[in-house]
């Protein structure tokens, strides 16, 4: 990467700060590329440099990432690739890359193949054996489950739950035992039925409306699925991108002895002593040495 003040912008350079760079050549495939959500800081230097140095960029709209190009100075080629004309355009971007090209696909804000069709591309481009290479960045998922302040040992992002409020609440009783904090995308005009759909739902859990992140008006609201759902039926700003992240169910009671005596006899039909403790333990959050114990006077008791 060399850095100069002073010559006109060629095909493969960007600007930083008033000065510009040339990026380094870029070798052959199809390169993932995460850019802002955003503020525009928050791109990488290699996004910066694989957007320069592509052959073209796959993007979602050429308005949005013209904006970003132009503003790093690249004189990047851009070709819409999005949900309606996949179809088309899916075999003209391979045949560039059978051809030795590189090409870079990008979404319109984030990490891409999170909620877009670029999963289908890669599906493709992996079967005919181009290189696959991810350049990793900005994700409004992952800015938000740790803006949120909710548990982060487990999560499942769901994307956008059904319009409608039959499939809303439907698709919320298929993950309610998710064992993990839940994230969704969600739209401003949807907002308030959502939560209370998903109130009705899911109970009374922890949840976290995260609205405009990184950007100038950036919210991050707490509370109950309930409250919040009765503070954006008000005149609450609602306008956006917003990302929902809800708390894992909370914790089971342990099974009673009756129970624990027939999950037991369940995994002892199959498994050694202490392999049958072990999973029994793991499933009901009992202390092993515990289970270990009513395995063995089970056992004692069969003989």
């Amino acid at each position: 990467m060399t850095a100069s003040t002073d010559h006109p912008a060629s095909g493969r350079s960007y600007h930083l700060g008033g000065t510009r760079f040339e990026a380094r050549p870029l070798p052959p495939g199809l390169h993932i590329v995460a850019t802002p959500i955003g503020n525009l800081r928050d791109i990488t230097l290699r996004a910066i440099e694989t957007l320069a140095a592509a052959t073209v960029v796959a993007c979602e709209d050429s308005r949005v990432t013209r904006r970003l190009v132009e503003h790093f100075g690249l004189a990047a080629r851009l070709v819409p690739y999005h949900e309606h004309n996949a179809a088309e355009m899916r075999p003209k971007l391979l045949a560039r890359l059978a051809a030795g090209e590189s090409v870079a696909l990008v979404s319109d804000a984030g990490t891409p193949l999170i909620s877009d069709p670029g999963y289908k591309l890669v599906e493709a481009a992996r079967a005919d054996g181009h290189a696959i290479v991810p350049v990793p960045g900005p994700s409004a998922v992952m800015a938000a489950l740790v803006a949120a302040g909710l548990p982060t040992y487990a999560f499942f992002f769901a994307g956008f739950l059904p319009v409608k409020t039959a499939g809303r609440r439907a698709r919320a009783r298929a993950l309610a035992a998710v064992p993990g904090s839940l994230v969704f995308f969600e739209t401003g005009p949807r907002l308030a039925a959502c939560l209370a759909d998903l109130a009705a739902e899911l109970g009374d859990r922890e949840a976290a409306v995260c609205r405009e992140l990184t950007k100038a008006h950036e919210e991050v609201r707490r509370g109950s699925l309930a409250e919040l759902a009765t503070h954006y039926q008000g005149d609450a700003e609602t306008r956006g991108e917003i990302v929902l992240v809800i708390a894992p169910p909370g914790e089971a009671p342990p099974p009673d002895a009756a129970d624990l005596d027939a999950l037991l006899r369940r995994a002892l039909a199959g498994q050694s002593m202490k392999d049958a403790a072990t999973a029994v333990a793991e499933a009901t959050g009992l202390a092993r040495r515990d289970v270990y114990q009513r395995a063995l006077a089970l056992t004692r008791e069969g003989e």
